[in-house]
């Protein structure tokens, strides 16, 4: 066994110790901010028309829907289902058109808040008293589930109706904050806000931050109101919280895809290489059919980054990038999170790749239309005319953590959780 093999091995035991002794065989009693609404007999919302934005994520610790359990609440009216990307029941893939329908379960109207609008209009707010959000984030700007969020509390705003944020964990925890905020010019439904790549907030945060910086669309500042977690500590990881875990859109099937997701998404957005979307590790690897698998994972190894090893590896795509194409590449093995540059990762990864290879430049493998989207994940051009000077992240690293000491210092006024 080679000394990286030996290396992995170990590490992969440590982590399944740590795993058994810190997850939910720990006994954490994390509560939601859905069991703490069922826990206070739904005062918020008796006697009230009721709109729930949800998706299949909105559970609690038995796995019974929030959908559910508002429809047989006592007094609450549920009255209208508002469905995000996948849609209310995850029927849906990454992209794909979300029609209105009427729930098939309660036969409820389910308004589609990614098809023809992503914002509420009047027309599907009519006779709601309040609405309710019930969605897990995975703790990164660009997935779209806290965009809607933001364009439901505008829409709330206009039509003067109070919003109810259910709190629940952020899976990276509330202490790392990463990346550049969203600069002018770069605003979209994956770089809704001005907040950094990782926000370290949980979503009720993140609503109170949006509203009271004035964040929405014109200034707008609606009715919140954010129900509490118990339990819940910043330096908590999903595991750690003893909740089930439902996956919130088909790539994101574990309690660690949320830290994977932040590793190569960006980069994935070049459609250049797999990063595993299409195989059974999403988010966890970097390959193509020209890359020496060895030759990278040695490179990689040798920079000696904290946290994290990396495994050659060898797979066809089942599905989108490189579909069906055997590839080469590395594996991505967390070996601490709380220490590994997650969201730097790919940056490190193209750096080496490009020494080895310098004539396989990434950026312009990809058709034109790609690069836009990469710019808008990352908030900014700036980051990828920085990088491909010289595919050095030491050109980056300024721009990329410049901002979150500010930031930080904002966000600290909405902590509901130390």
């Amino acid at each position: 066994m080679n000394t990286i093999s030996q290396r992995v091995a170990g590490i992969g035991m440590a982590v399944i110790l740590t795993a058994a002794v810190t997850g939910e065989m720990s006994g954490q009693a994390v509560e939601t901010g859905l069991e703490t609404l069922v826990k206070n007999n739904f005062d918020i919302l008796k006697g009230k028309r009721v709109g729930l934005v949800t998706n299949p994520t909105g559970v609690d610790r038995n796995l019974r829907s929030t959908v559910d359990i508002l429809h047989n609440a006592p007094d609450v009216k549920l009255v209208a289902l508002y469905g995000p990307e996948h849609g209310v029941r995850g029927e849906f893939t990454a992209g794909e058109y979300v029609d209105s329908e009427k729930d098939p379960s309660t036969g409820l109207p389910v308004y589609s808040l990614y098809g023809k609008t992503r914002k509420p209009s009047p027309e599907m707010l009519k006779g709601i008293d309040i609405l309710v959000y019930d969605i897990q984030d995975i703790g990164s700007r660009s997935y779209t589930f806290i965009s809607t969020l933001g364009l439901l509390m505008e829409a709330a705003a206009e039509n003067n109706i109070p919003v109810v944020v259910l709190d629940r964990p952020n899976p990276l925890g509330g202490i790392r904050m990463e990346g550049v905020l969203t600069r002018q010019g770069f605003f979209s439904f994956v770089s809704q806000f001005a907040i950094p790549y990782i926000h370290g907030l949980t979503v009720g945060e993140l609503a109170m931050l949006l509203n009271g910086e004035g964040m929405l669309a014109k200034g707008a500042r609606c009715d919140l109101q954010v129900v509490k977690m118990s339990g819940w500590s910043r330096k908590m990881y999903f595991e750690e919280t003893g909740l089930p875990w439902v996956l919130p859109s088909p790539h994101v099937p574990h309690k660690d895809s949320p830290l994977f997701y932040p590793a190569t998404g960006i980069a994935g957005e070049l459609y250049a290489v797999s990063i595993g979307v299409g195989y059974t590790i999403p988010f966890q690897t970097f390959a193509a059919p020209w890359i020496n698998a060895d030759s990278l994972a040695s490179s990689l190894n040798r920079l000696e980054l904290p946290g994290v090893i990396f495994r050659p590896t060898h797979y066809k795509p089942y599905y989108s990038t490189l579909q069906g194409k055997l590839v080469h590449g590395v594996q991505i093995h967390l070996t601490d999170p709380s220490v590994a540059p997650l969201s730097l990762l790919q940056f490190y990864i193209m750096q080496e790749t490009h020494i080895l290879w310098p004539e396989k430049n990434l950026f312009e493998m990809c058709e034109p239309s790609r690069l836009s989207m990469f710019d808008k994940v990352c908030g900014t051009d700036e980051v990828r005319e920085a990088f491909t000077k010289s595919f050095k992240v030491s050109d980056i690293m300024g721009l990329w953590t410049n901002d979150i000491p500010a930031f930080r210092k904002t966000a600290a006024t909405y902590f509901l959780y130390d």
